[in-house]
């Protein structure tokens, strides 16, 4: 029988791991000495989208972005490609061309790479970036009272889906590439000058899952108000006309007995609750005491920023439920 990685690599026997296989998180973090860590990912997926230079940038915008949701700075960064043999290598060019410019965008260097030949092209970075080992930026520090703040607007997972089945618009389409190739850099140093609690970056797990990671590490609950949740424009249309991506519904599955509904929301706005999304925004947890001057940073630095909830003390799904029973992390009102 095979043993959990976490369990034969131990946190006790590499001190120098701050942050590795024991509670999730969106990096490793590796002290080098008492100024300096270093912070490393890696990320890389298909296409969202079929322009090729739009894909290189938004597929390193993301994988950048678990550099910044730990508060650091990245320094350098590896292509990870895979390509089929038969299709013109001026696309992988462009594919590169639009990584390259994000990374360059974000001060830092690509400095080599590796690519492979596959059926199914793929595209991303391994990042690396350093943090003074006092500055970390985790997911699980999210106190009650907190506010939470989030810096992309939802659905760019329902408008690429339905980009790939032809029937999304030019203009919402265009809109959503935008938002996912910004770099989450700005939402990074606010939260350093600042100081947050906890934050993590939406991607693939949807606001919720997202959510629910950094709930559950504090062992909070995060109450969110659906109606101040930012939505790109589309999303609600698309979620309409089901165009709905494959990992909406394994994020649904995962989520089923986490989240409390204590108000009834129309079926699309459900929909985008779920929604995977690729290179989103921060979520970012915050002493209530701090969002002025938080927001004063973002609003410096050009990042949009909304508050769509608080922490609060988790709460049984059901009252009559033993106290065994799970405490719901996501109340969604």
């Amino acid at each position: 029988m095979l043993r959990p990685l976490s369990e034969k690599f131990k946190s006790e026997n590499f001190p120098a791991l701050i942050v590795g296989l024991g509670a999730p998180d969106d990096a490793a973090v590796y002290r080098v000495n008492a100024t300096t860590a270093i912070i490393q990912t890696m990320d890389f997926f298909p296409p969202v989208v079929d322009d090729p230079y739009a894909f290189g940038a938004i597929a390193a915008a993301n994988a950048l972005s678990d550099v910044y949701a730990m508060g650091g700075q990245v320094i350098f960064a590896l292509n990870l490609a895979a390509w089929r043999e038969e299709l013109p290598l001026e696309w992988l060019s462009e594919i590169f061309r639009g990584g390259a410019d994000k990374v360059a965008e974000a001060g830092a260097a690509i400095a080599g790479g590796h690519t492979i030949t596959d059926n199914e092209p793929k595209y991303g970075l391994s990042v690396t970036g350093t943090i003074h080992p006092d500055q970390i930026i985790k997911k699980g520090g999210a106190r009650v009272g907190d506010k939470l703040i989030l810096t992309k607007p939802l659905g760019n997972g329902l408008i690429t889906t339905a980009g790939k089945h032809g029937t999304a618009s030019d203009a919402h389409l265009h809109n959503a590439i935008e938002w996912m190739m910004r770099l989450n850099a700005g939402a990074a140093q606010a939260m350093q000058k600042i100081g947050v609690n906890a934050a993590t970056d939406i991607t693939g797990f949807g606001l919720l899952g997202h959510a629910f990671e950094m709930a559950d590490a504090a062992r909070v609950a995060f109450e969110l108000r659906a109606n101040d949740l930012p939505l790109l424009d589309g999303a609600l249309e698309y979620a309409a006309a089901k165009q709905i991506p494959g990992g909406s519904g394994r994020n649904r599955l995962y989520l089923d007995d986490k989240v409390l509904f204590q108000t009834e929301l129309r079926d699309e706005l459900n929909e985008i609750l779920f929604d995977p999304q690729t290179s989103g925004g921060m979520l970012m947890s915050i002493a209530p005491e701090r969002v002025d001057a938080l927001n004063r940073e973002l609003d410096a630095r050009g990042t949009a920023h909304w508050v769509v909830g608080n922490v609060v003390q988790t709460q049984m799904k059901d009252e009559t439920q033993k106290t065994t029973a799970r405490a719901a992390s996501i109340i969604i009102v």
